[in-house]
């Protein structure tokens, strides 16, 4: 089964956006991390953020849809806030099936970040 959540970024105001959506549709945060948490060669990737802001939240909002999202700044060359601040996590049972969904919608299209396993 493939499933598509939605990856929101911010500006810095990850925390209180998502605390928002969890008041709106309730539950609890799956997983939660802060850039201070990631190990010091992780760190180093992303000398301009806050240790204190948002590395990865998600927020399942039912049994097959989570929310998901993080601060970010484009000088650490994670995303263009002035364009988009959305982008999409395809999730597959396998990781052929993955390879072949990556390979046919990055055709054309700018790769902003190569697939790769993550938590």
């Amino acid at each position: 089964m493939i499933t598509i959540n939605p990856y929101l970024s911010f500006k810095g105001t990850c925390e209180e956006a998502f605390n928002f959506y969890r008041s709106v549709f309730g539950g609890e945060f799956q997983f939660i991390a802060r850039y201070k948490d990631l190990s010091p060669t992780e760190r180093q990737n992303f000398a301009s953020v806050s240790d204190e802001k948002i590395m990865h939240v998600s927020l399942p909002i039912d049994g097959e849809t989570i929310l998901m999202g993080c601060d970010s700044s484009e000088e650490d060359g994670l995303v263009n806030m002035d364009n988009s601040n959305i982008s999409l996590s395809l999730n597959t049972d396998s990781k052929p099936e993955a390879d072949r969904l990556f390979n046919g919608l990055s055709t054309g299209g700018k790769i902003r970040t190569r697939m790769n396993e993550t938590f």
